[in-house]
């Protein structure tokens, strides 16, 4: 049986930067890192945006550290190996190749997995769901040779996935069930603005379409939509969300259908075993209530704070104002704040013809978040802390 002092469970962006947390405060003890991927830790944001844009794929600037710094600080990394079972009571995890690892400590860091919405067709060759490197590769290579893409999903992936296909002057599509685009993120204004940019770029835009199913022999042909309407299409991108991936603590305290219940020191209640990134269910102090979020930034900053706490040589509590950001075309926005209600009343500071501007969003007086375009990295600092002034935090 195999000993460790810490078991990272998930090679993405959070479980890379807890072994980052760990080696600040504890340069000794054993950790074992396992990902289901053969790659390192890498920079997942980038595979909607360059990576799709490039004529040649920058894998060299995907991974989040050096292969080398793994080795240099003595993180064992076992990737292209799954956890088939997680024993809380006896610390015990078994490996898909039958190892077992006994752990004193352990963090859950298996991300999310898209969403497979329950219509026909869904495993057709041609039906991408892009969440890897395999799967951005893959579409590089099908996207080439076919004459509509049709990306599924009006959200920030897919908006993403769309503008970089179609900057390589690919002739693209949108299916979204709304009539415009990012209406989660944004006020109906402002999300009318950003459809009638993307339909500027020649994006095809299928809104008030919902999917029926996906029709084909062995690889799509057609995309049909509730209304019985059929789209011809070569290649299918679907970007309909995604969910915690907790399969291997389903039915256990460590998950719930929101997430894993994490404290503000991202801990379970199963005391040393931690849950980072998309899977963290965590009590915000700053903005209220609890939250999931599954962006980069967020994974980064709870993973370095997990793994500090979790070595016991520093206490540190994750309170950071929501925060996220996207690109497509040529534009930018960011995020800060709260998104997961409309708000009651937006305030438009700036212009959108010319593509600079601030929306702030209100609950009643309460400023509850702030979208920028175009602006710079102090002013977004700026509006966390105008948002953390108005919270009174």
């Amino acid at each position: 049986m195999i000993q460790r002092d810490y078991l990272i469970i998930g090679s993405g962006i959070g479980g890379g930067s807890v072994c980052e947390g760990i080696r600040q405060y504890d340069k000794k003890g054993s950790v074992t890192l396992v990902g289901a991927e053969t790659f390192h830790p890498y920079k997942r944001w980038l595979l909607s945006k360059q990576f799709l844009r490039e004529k040649t794929p920058a894998l060299k600037k995907l991974p989040y550290l050096d292969e080398r710094w793994y080795e240099s600080h003595k993180i064992e990394a076992r990737l292209g190996t799954v956890v088939t079972q997680f024993n809380i009571d006896r610390r015990l995890a078994v490996l898909g190749n039958g190892e077992t690892i006994e752990f004193k400590k352990a963090c859950l860091a298996m991300g999310s997995r898209p969403v497979r919405p329950q219509v026909a067709g869904i495993g057709l060759g041609n039906v991408i769901y892009l969440r890897t490197i395999r799967d951005a590769l893959a579409l590089r290579e099908m996207s080439q040779s076919e004459k509509l893409i049709v990306v599924v999903g009006g959200g920030l992936l897919a908006c993403e996935v769309a503008a970089s296909l179609r900057l390589g002057k690919l002739k693209v599509a949108i299916m979204h069930r709304h009539q415009t685009l990012l209406n989660r993120y944004l006020d109906p204004e402002t999300a009318a603005w950003v459809t009638e940019h993307f339909a500027k770029q020649g994006v095809t835009l299928l809104l008030g379409s919902s999917l029926n199913g996906f029709e084909g022999k062995t690889v799509l042909r057609n995309i049909q939509t509730k209304s019985g309407e059929r789209v011809p299409a070569g290649v299918a991108i679907v970007a309909c969300g995604s969910e915690p991936a907790l399969d291997i603590v389903r039915n256990t305290p460590l998950s719930s259908p929101l997430g894993s219940p994490v404290t503000d020191y991202l801990e379970t209640e199963e005391k040393g075993i931690y849950a980072v990134g998309d899977l963290a269910f965590y009590p915000d102090r700053l903005m209220g209530g609890m939250r999931r979020q599954t962006h980069w930034e967020n994974a980064r900053e709870q993973g370095l704070i997990a793994g500090a706490n979790i070595t016991g040589k520093k206490r540190q509590r994750y309170e950071q104002i929501p925060y996220f950001w996207t690109e497509f075309f040529d534009l930018r926005l960011d995020f800060v704040g709260d998104f997961n209600v409309a708000p009651t009343r937006v305030q438009l500071t700036g212009s959108y013809a010319k593509a600079r501007f601030v929306v702030r969003h209100y609950q009643g007086e309460k400023l509850r978040g702030i979208v920028l375009c175009h602006h710079s990295t102090s002013d977004v600092e700026a509006a966390k802390s105008e948002l953390r002034q108005a919270l009174g935090k």
